[in-house]
């Protein structure tokens, strides 16, 4: 589709200076009780953001960032699709769940090729590898219920799944459960041949992103494929023994196992001719295992022999880069993202996070497409992230990245447009580590600080949001919002987002009265992620894409 260059918004001018969006990641407005560790902060900036300038909440969950349900929770993924898009397309939970309910999955190409190898009784197994979680972010275990039962439809005779635990989407020490439902699953088909083969905690193994941990799919490697680690004859055994061991208490990052036979040789070894399949939908946490299976030459680590076998996503990961080259779902088209228009109209945009979030404000933001959109006017930096526990360091790079804002902005032909994404919120959040997380809305609270200076000494306009909530509830809590206690009666830590709003809020220092929110309890609206972009072109002086969610502000001439 063509990307037309947009006329400028009639009595309104572009800032001096950049307009700057600090995305705080994982940022919500929760109750405000003794669980919400953003309420819990010191954080003058930010309260007096709220305060004194124009500020709205923000739907970032469910339906408004395009996922099947406002039961379901936002990601960053979705969250910076919808925030860079300006609209809201239906996600992979989403469109997994319609594949599916429809059949269309079953006849498609993909799905017919796995089955040539393995179905019909042939002698070849089915290996199927994901997140065993019902959190509806990376995956969902009803997907990898139906595919076991679409290849028991296929006479599919030997299935061996490899499981990942969550910890993070869903409640901590809920994979025990969910390895208990797919087994029982499994053994329903009782003249199949369907096991547990491996598994592991999606921080220890098989999950990394954006090349910040190679070691980790070079463990999932050696597991799933090789069958290579610690064997134990049960998905049980495994459990009560790791369990017990430094790691295993947390489903996050609980120690690879592989499962044995009674001659104590691992049952899922992958071998020429199987087929594989990676359950996940999302793409940042498959990319890595999925270019270990693809490509013919590989550095990453020592594969080993590599298995000849047919390979499959439950979607395709990164269409610039054809990976993975079969895939089951069709992934959403999304066109007619911010930045490119930004390029058309030839304003300099700068992107920057740290490893963690670096892929979410720039192949997220574009769309889900890698590189650069317009070199001459583009420009991303990545801070690497730490390699330790978040919660160990929770100021993680907060303060590098304001640093390369700031000396950005005070350079010779600074950007129009800048982005940023600070992950304290969700990464240090989803540990479960309440004090941490605090100090880490603490240290995001300066950092706001810093870039406030900056942007009112330049003339500049700064818009602060976030993309889902997580650090606003560090409790489990009841179907009555009541927190769940343990034995001694304190509250269960929650490692999961949210369904809270988000703020969003404009600070405008050169024109503190030029920016008023549209009335959205007049008209029935629920504002969300969507209409950011909008809002964002008109900060810049355009009028906004006629399909984008419509901007959330009333402009007046300032």
């Amino acid at each position: 589709m063509t990307v037309e260059k947009l006329p400028p918004l009639s009595g309104i001018q572009k800032p001096k200076g950049p307009l700057v969006l600090a995305i705080l990641d994982g940022v919500g407005w929760g109750l405000g009780d003794g669980g919400d560790a953003v309420a819990r902060a010191r954080k003058p900036n930010l309260e007096r953001l709220w305060r004194s300038s124009p500020t709205v909440a923000l739907a970032a969950h469910g339906t408004a960032v395009g996922m099947p349900s406002d039961a379901d929770m936002g990601n960053s993924e979705v969250g910076h699709n919808a925030l860079g898009a300006g609209r809201v397309f239906r996600q992979g939970a989403a469109l997994v769940q319609d594949a599916i309910a429809s059949g269309r999955i079953w006849h498609g190409a993909t799905w017919q090729w796995l089955m040539a190898a393995v179905g019909n009784h042939q002698p070849h197994t089915l290996h199927l590898c994901g997140l065993l979680s019902d959190g509806n972010v990376h995956a969902h275990i009803d997907h990898v219920l139906a595919l076991v039962a679409a290849a028991d439809h296929a006479h599919v005779a030997r299935i061996r799944v490899h499981v990942l635990a969550d910890g993070r989407d869903v409640a901590e020490g809920s994979f025990d459960t969910f390895a208990a439902m797919l087994e029982a699953a499994l053994h329903s088909y009782r003249d199949r041949d369907y096991r547990i083969a491996s598994g592991g905690g999606r921080m220890a193994i098989t999950m990394d992103r954006y090349d910040a941990d190679w070691p980790m799919v070079a463990r999932g490697w050696a597991t799933h494929v090789r069958g290579e680690g610690r064997g134990f004859a049960s998905v049980k055994a495994a459990l009560q023994q790791l369990r017990q061991e430094p790691g295993g208490n947390s489903d996050q990052t609980l120690p690879p196992f592989v499962i044995h036979d009674d001659k104590d040789k691992p049952i899922g070894q992958v071998q020429d001719g199987d087929a594989f399949v990676f359950w996940n939908f999302r793409g940042d946490r498959a990319i890595e295992i999925t270019r270990a299976f693809e490509e013919a030459h590989f550095h990453a680590f020592d594969r080993g022999p590599r298995p000849e076998v047919r390979y499959a996503g439950m979607m395709q990961y990164d269409g610039d880069l054809a990976l993975p080259k079969h895939f089951l779902v069709e992934p959403p088209v999304i066109e007619r993202t911010m930045g490119e228009f930004l390029a058309v109209l030839s304003l300099k945009t700068l992107a920057i996070s740290e490893t963690q979030k670096f892929g979410h404000v720039t192949y997220f933001w574009n769309g889900n497409r890698s590189g650069l959109l317009e070199p001459d006017f583009e420009e991303y930096l990545e801070v690497p992230s730490d390699r330790i526990a978040f919660d160990q360091r929770p100021q993680m790079r907060a303060h590098e990245i304001t640093d390369l804002v700031l000396q950005t902005m005070a350079a010779q032909g600074p950007p129009d447009f800048i982005r940023l994404n600070y992950p304290n919120g969700d990464m240090v959040g989803h540990t479960g580590n309440f004090l941490a997380t605090v100090e880490a809305i603490q240290v995001l609270d300066a950092e706001i600080g810093r870039l406030l200076q900056e942007v009112s000494a330049r003339g500049g306009v700064l818009v602060v949001t976030a993309d889902h909530g997580n650090a606003d509830d560090m409790w489990m809590r009841d179907g009555k919002g009541r927190p769940l206690t343990d034995a001694e009666g304190e509250p269960l830590p929650k490692t999961s987002h949210t369904l809270n709003p988000v703020p969003l809020t404009i600070f405008d220092p050169e024109h503190p009265d030029a920016w008023r929110l549209r009335d959205f309890a007049a008209t029935g609206e629920v504002p969300g992620l969507a209409n950011v972009a909008a809002t964002l072109f008109n900060l810049l002086g355009y009028v906004a894409p006629k399909d984008y969610a419509p901007s959330l502000i009333e402009v007046r001439a300032p």
